[in-house]
């Protein structure tokens, strides 16, 4: 297993996902909810930036590997799967948007997997579609994890807009991609073409 800065940043993304969970589990009266919801945010993030810089630095650097390409998407899914549920505990989000949003990274996943094992890995790689519903995303978590005004911006309601944007471009991600593998499913299936 390699072990360079891009992974070690990955790493660190996943080594964040209990932190952000623990923050809302620590003892009545050590910090005010607000206060947790504050460092949810921020490692919520760090986790995002470290998201970007682990990608850029892995090309900068000439650091890419295949260890590196499958365990930043994991980090990521993993990252996001975790605040969806921590957001839903505390009803800030409506299960059927994580529901959605889970089980699409689940499915593409999956997807993703199988189509690389044919040799068609190419045909559902990450389009822009995806790229703009995973900046929604982005967006939609901190702003409903902080649950607080912002210069004005009342963040429960455009992160709950956001989110549900989310959940639609999740969707209709999820119908491009398996669009786009179609023809390969088809034809290694019994499925009509």
């Amino acid at each position: 297993m390699p072990f360079n800065l891009p992974i070690f940043l990955t790493w660190l993304r996943i080594v964040a996902i209990p932190l952000l969970i623990a923050i809302y589990y620590l003892p009545h009266g050590l910090m005010s909810l607000q206060e947790q919801n504050t460092v949810a945010t921020a490692i919520f993030i760090a986790a995002a930036v470290t998201d970007w810089a682990d990608g850029y630095l892995a090309r900068k650097l000439n650091q890419t590997s295949a260890f590196g390409a499958f365990l930043d998407p994991v980090a990521d899914k993993l990252m996001v799967a975790s605040a969806l549920i921590v957001l839903v505990q505390l009803d800030r989000a409506d299960a059927i948007v994580a529901g959605i949003i889970i089980g699409r990274e689940i499915t593409i996943s999956a997807l993703r997997e199988w189509m690389a094992k044919i040799g068609a890995a190419r045909s559902v790689a990450v389009s822009m579609l995806g790229k703009i519903k995973t900046t929604a995303q982005m967006v939609a978590i901190p702003l409903l994890l902080f649950q607080a005004p912002v210069a004005g911006v009342d963040t429960i309601k455009l992160g709950s807009v956001l989110i549900w944007v989310a959940a639609a471009l999740t969707l209709w991600s999820m119908g491009y991609y398996l669009r786009m593998a179609w023809p390969e499913i088809a034809a290694r299936s019994d499925v009509p073409g």
